[in-house]
């Protein structure tokens, strides 16, 4: 087939024009992301040669080679793995094929300089790394099992050629021709250096050719440069913290330390070996709908899946490692080793082995574990949902903003709340809302404060739905304070009865204007404020009725219930002013707005601004003496 001139996609472009004209720091990692793509390569033929071992022929000793050519400024990883075919090549390398794309590029215009290149491999596009130091790259391949092999040429402009190449074997050459101020890169120290840092775990030999400036190739004693030995297979004992911080850096693309390791071995009717990180930030493509999830999957050292969301469930999906296996077969294939009974015994495992770890975290290192929950514990919650039998170990890794613990950096766990709580209380009161400072202040928690009683105070959009999940937790159930009535003593529960009789008509008076409320009565919740809304206690609050929306969910309103106070000065000087005159407009006008606010107490928009500002001018135009 002919040379082809082809164009690259429009989101393609502007991710070429950031990474050659705005990326300076941290270079290097273009090495790292090359030799990973060559390792896949690699792993991707291992697999498929299980079922179709002709595909590997005689060559079956995998490798990984770095060329350095000071004469022609050239530097080359090649590999013998699967290798693409032209339609593969076109596909892989002509277009960014996520729907995170636009995240992806608004996230690379955000973040400064330095950080940038990071970004390149968490959203998955590291082979493009290469053109923060290269001018030109060139792309030679030859699919295992194929004859013919295909050339990419690109020079980091509009669009790149393909054409029909030679090539004695399969896999797949990458040739840089290094920019001038990126020739560091083909000394051999550099090399070695970058290798040892990054891909020293890499299970395939690495090994080093060089060509000097006069084209001659010097002997190199020790060709090969890294260790080959994977590193959750080495002993704890020889692995330092260097070893572990730098081999998640290479399998999760993170710029930052992990907060926490979890190496361990399981032996005895279950073997596998597992190497799981806890991040210490949420990635950028996190929420992403096609983010990647899982640890990579292992079986005897043969990678079988990158990401095996089989591994851990989804409100774990934050944790990164590796997971291999010797009670697989390695015939198996990758369909059914979701369904693996192993497998979900190695979940089983994993589960109870990472919530441990949280435990054991947020009982010895708490605020390390404040910063963790902060960037997971919405996902975490949703494990309550999810995982049945582990949600009371999942309860018990919560934190939660109170009315006692209301700051930003503030936080009580359940246990914790109970630990206040009288013997004869059976309930967990809560409140939702999407305001913190809003919610401390809300006249649902008023009566809750003047007794001394703790009320927990719920912003994630997750949290209703938690709560609803967990119901309960060692034996008290979770109540909203924004719905049904609320308990009154004894002396209060007097007090309500006799101002009962008191603003009986003016109630029924205030219904009847009032039509879209199930009820006006009086409160026993509010201290300070002149009134607040409700639902029952079965019904849905304002707040899951606000996110449902949100969703494009297109829910009732629940009936509300206006709860007026008594005591306030405010309600009082209508009950005297509907005393005098029942036909006075005003008291119609200080209901509604009575109920204005109480929408805005409650988080709501007001269905008619206008007419709410309309009501307040008409009262303050009225005279002192009317």
């Amino acid at each position: 087939m002919a040379e082809e001139k082809k164009e690259f996609k429009a989101e393609l472009k502007q991710v070429m024009d950031i990474i050659i004209h705005s990326l300076y720091s941290h270079r290097e990692i273009f090495l790292r992301e090359l030799i990973s793509n060559a390792c896949d390569a690699v792993d991707r033929l291992r697999f498929d040669a299980i079922q179709q071992p002709e595909l590997t022929g005689d060559d079956a000793d995998w490798s990984i080679r770095v060329m350095a050519d000071k004469q022609h400024g050239t530097l080359t990883i090649a590999d013998n793995g699967k290798g693409m075919t032209r339609e593969e090549m076109d596909d892989n390398l002509g277009t960014i094929a996520r729907s995170g794309t636009k995240n992806f590029l608004q996230q690379l215009k955000e973040q400064n300089a330095k950080e940038r290149p990071e970004l390149i491999g968490q959203f998955g596009v590291g082979f493009y790394s290469a053109f923060m130091v290269a001018d030109q790259v060139t792309v030679l391949s030859r699919a295992a099992g194929q004859e013919a092999a295909v050339r990419w040429t690109c020079s980091g402009g509009e669009g790149y050629t393909l054409e029909d190449a030679e090539k004695s074997g399969r896999g797949t050459e990458i040739t840089l021709h290094l920019r001038e101020d990126a020739k560091e890169f083909l000394d051999e120290w550099r090399i070695r250096e970058l290798i040892k840092k990054y891909s020293d775990f890499v299970a395939y030999p690495i090994s080093l050719e060089l060509v000097d400036e006069k084209g001659d190739s010097p002997a190199i004693t020790n060709p090969v440069m890294n260790a080959m030995k994977a590193i959750w297979i080495r002993p704890k004992s020889e692995l330092k913290e260097d070893d572990y911080n730098e081999f998640y850096k290479a399998i999760s693309h993170d710029f930052q330390n992990p907060a926490r390791v979890i190496h361990y071995a399981a032996e005895g009717t279950l073997e596998f070996k597992a190497l799981l990180f806890l991040p210490g930030r949420r990635p950028l493509d996190f929420f992403f709908g096609d983010a990647k999830t899982g640890p990579a999957l292992y079986i005897q050292r043969v990678q079988i899946m990158d990401h095996c969301e089989k591994l851990l469930p989804r409100y774990l999906r934050f944790v990164k490692g590796v997971v291999d296996s010797s009670d697989l077969p390695l015939n198996v294939s990758r369909e059914m080793v979701q369904h693996s009974a192993v497998l979900a015994k190695i979940q089983k495992n994993l589960v109870s082995k990472t919530l441990s770890e949280l435990a054991e975290m947020k009982t010895k290192n708490y605020d390390e574990y404040v910063k963790f929950f902060k960037e997971f514990g919405d996902v975490l919650k949703e494990g309550v949902h999810e995982d049945y039998a582990n949600r009371e170990k999942i309860a018990d890794l919560l934190l939660f903003h109170s009315t006692t613990a209301d700051k930003q950096d503030q936080y009580v766990t359940l246990e914790q709340y109970l630990s206040t709580l009288s013997e004869d209380r059976k309930e967990i009161y809560y409140l939702c809302g999407e305001h913190l400072a809003a919610l401390a202040a809300s006249p649902y928690v008023e009566t809750f404060k003047a007794k001394g009683e703790e009320v927990l105070l719920l912003t994630s959009p997750v949290d209703e739905w938690m709560i609803d999940a967990l119901h309960e937790y060692k034996g008290k159930t979770f109540k909203a304070v924004d719905r049904g009535e609320a308990q009154a003593g004894e002396e209060e529960q007097k007090a309500l009865e006799q101002n009962q009789e008191l603003f009986s008509s003016l109630l029924q008076f205030l219904k009847g204007k009032l039509d879209t409320l199930k009820e006006v009565r009086l409160s026993a919740r509010l201290k300070n404020s002149a009134a607040c809304l409700v639902v029952d206690e079965q019904g849905m609050s304002a707040q899951m009725e606000r996110m449902m929306r949100k969703m494009g969910q297109d829910v009732p309103t629940a009936e509300r219930i206006l709860e007026l106070n008594p005591e306030h000065p405010a309600v009082k000087a209508m009950l005297d002013l509907y005393e005098k005159d029942r036909k006075d407009e005003r008291v119609e006008l200080y209901g509604r707005l009575f109920y204005d606010e109480a929408v805005i107490a409650e988080g709501s928009r007001l269905e008619d601004p206008a007419a709410f500002a309309e009501r307040i001018n008409r009262l303050i135009a009225q005279p002192p003496t009317a």
